[in-house]
């Protein structure tokens, strides 16, 4: 769920985790415990989708279910005040009267705030994968989030969950004035998106925008009224709020769009931006909870890459590929006709149906690297037809608490070439198991972890380990019987160094759209559509593609300390447990938290 960057605490990209597990036993008592209460009941009650969609809308936070989030002038005032507020309680804790778990929430927390505080001192922009420039883009708006949270995440079971529905259709309009208002605030500041991003946004929201009988948001409530036995009442309900007020407020946004798009630049980079320069370097921060610099950032991603490419080169010679650039010969196996999954719809049930079968095999290997293991269920589905031309390629969204929901893994294909074969199972680990869903399920069951800690989400931590997770599933021979999978895996960790050059090129050192995306068609072979979509996803999310392999430097550096000092004594599943243990924390914290664990072994 994409949320406007004011509504959303911790500041940070990454997959927020909402749990009804208890604080600790002994901390329930605490002032620090009493504090984090409050701060979760405040963040549960400025972000009802955020509650619906793990299954907290419930109890004393019931009204919830027929709410979406206030996105006025307002509200974002309001709650930028009630981050500076809650702030201010957190830094006045005495840490030194803190036990070192308590320490390490507080560290947390903190860290939520002065990132959220950080990134609202620009008054202009929203949230997608993380802090955005732009409210509204082909990744974020309550255009591109709500038919789909409404379909899928709110549940409709009783006359109860319908009328709720009914009352979120109405809300929806709203937010979406509300952002189209906010829309026109930053282009007078001179916050206007790329005219490609726009083209994008265009495209999606006219998808969007059609007459009350192909709404999504009606023919959702009206197959699951009838479903239930509710009747047909609700459907015309639904059509009579969406005809009257959801899609006037549609065609206007739709119509501010294009008047923008006709003045549009072609520039990628935040650079461009009034304040571009101050923002960039805060996005990175937040999203990577990294302190260094574009310069280093950029440094570090050409050096994996180099490192990578000679990795990739002497695997890709094993199978016979041996004449050309890397990319070429990457390119080569992309047009493989036994890697590829036809362009139809058969063909692309094929591939997602691949995909769940990778995911239960894995599933079967846990138990030899890990003591614990999530109890949810985990799936893989396609992402919706209406969403696929923003969508980013990939992603997955968290389980609800109580298992009613399963973890969900969705692939983007629109275009079936750009997901062949051998790049599928590495993508199923990262964003699966024992990827997102694996470490993002252990920390929703963990009882020992805080509530608050399980809504605040840190992208380096939580892309470090699903990164780290691709790599441990060729360690555990998941590639043994595939030697074209691992070709995709080493692609795929290739591609994570390249996103750290892409994105300071971009939004740092000015690259272009298309300098960026030939970045990935020559060093990897990419498609580029696909790279396309990548690039534009880094054009509104910026510095969040960072993450990925700077979060994954430091899970294999604190693995490589342990195995330096242990040898063959090295034990795989206490390195797991000392690294999961905490729940996602940001990097310098989870470097403090490896050091400490090595220091004992």
């Amino acid at each position: 769920m994409q949320t406007n960057r004011r509504h959303f605490l911790a500041g940070t990209a990454a997959t927020a985790a909402l749990s009804a597990a208890p604080l600790r036993a002994a901390d329930t008592a605490s002032p620090l415990a009493a504090l984090f209460d409050e701060l979760v009941q405040q963040q549960l009650r400025r972000n009802p989708e955020g509650a619906t969609q793990l299954g907290l809308d419930k109890g004393a936070n019931a009204d919830l279910r027929a709410k979406l989030a206030d996105q006025s002038p307002a509200a974002i005032a309001a709650n930028t005040a009630l981050t500076l507020a809650q702030l201010k309680r957190l830094e006045a804790v005495d840490r030194a009267a803190l036990t070192r778990e308590q320490q390490i929430d507080l560290d947390c927390v903190l860290y939520t705030r002065r990132s959220a505080v950080a990134v609202q001192a620009f008054d202009f922009g929203g949230s997608s994968y993380g802090p955005s420039p732009y409210v509204v883009s082909q990744l974020s708006g309550a255009y591109q989030s709500v038919p789909d949270f409404l379909d899928t995440k709110h549940q409709i079971a009783t006359k109860g969950d319908a009328d709720a529905y009914l009352q979120r259709l109405q809300a929806f309009a709203g937010q979406i004035n509300d952002q189209t208002d906010r829309m026109g605030h930053d282009a007078a500041l001179g916050v206007v998106p790329p005219g490609f991003i726009l083209d994008l946004t265009i495209d999606q929201m006219s998808k969007t925008a059609v007459p009350a009988a192909d709404a999504l948001v009606v023919r959702s409530i009206a197959r699951r009224a009838a479903e239930k036995g509710l009747g047909d009442d609700y459907a015309r309900k639904a059509a009579a709020i969406y005809t009257a007020s959801v899609l006037p407020a549609l065609d206007r946004q739709l119509a501010y769009a294009r008047t923008l798009r006709a003045s549009a630049t072609h520039d990628a980079g935040v650079w461009k931006l009034p304040q571009g320069a101050e923002f960039y370097p805060v996005a990175l921060k937040a999203t990577t909870t990294s302190s260094l610099s574009p310069e280093e950032v950029h440094k570090f991603g050409l050096d994996q890459a180099a490192m990578l490419t000679a990795r990739l080169d002497a695997e890709l010679k094993k199978q016979g590929y041996s004449k050309g650039t890397v990319g070429a010969r990457m390119a080569a196996l992309y047009q493989n006709p036994d890697q590829l999954y036809p362009n139809t719809d058969a063909g692309k049930q094929a591939a997602i149906a691949y995909c769940n079968a990778r995911l239960a095999a894995i599933r079967e290997r846990l138990p030899r690297v890990f003591d614990r293991l999530p109890p949810y269920s985990f799936e893989v589905r396609r992402v919706p037809a209406q969403t696929e031309a923003g969508a980013a390629a990939a992603f997955s969204q968290s389980p609800a608490i109580d298992g009613s929901r399963p973890g969900l893994v969705y692939f983007n294909l629109k275009d079936s070439a750009d997901w062949p074969k051998f790049c599928l199972a590495t993508t199923v680990y990262h964003e699966g198991l024992p990827g997102h869903q694996l470490e993002g399920g252990l920390a929703l069951s963990n009882k020992d972890l805080p509530l608050i800690r399980k809504i605040s989400g840190f992208s380096g931590y939580g892309e470090g380990w699903a990164l780290y997770a691709e790599q441990l599933a060729d360690e555990i021979g998941m590639y043994d019987a595939d030697p074209l999978g691992r070709l995709g895996y080493l692609k795929f960790m290739l591609f994570r160094a390249n996103r750290c050059v892409v994105d300071t090129g971009m939004h740092h050192y000015r690259w272009t759209r298309e300098q960026a995306i030939q970045r990935f068609v020559e060093q990897e072979g990419e498609t580029p559509g696909f790279a396309a979509r990548e690039v534009e996803r880094y054009c509104v999310n910026p510095g969040q593609a960072a993450s990925y392999k700077l979060g994954h430097s430091v899970f294999t550096g604190i693995r490589e300390k342990a195995k330096a000092k242990q040898g063959q004594a090295f034990d795989l599943k206490a390195y797991h447990a000392a690294v999961l243990r905490y729940g996602r924390v940001p990097l310098d914290v989870l470097q403090q938290i490896g050091d400490a664990w090595v220091a004992t072994v």
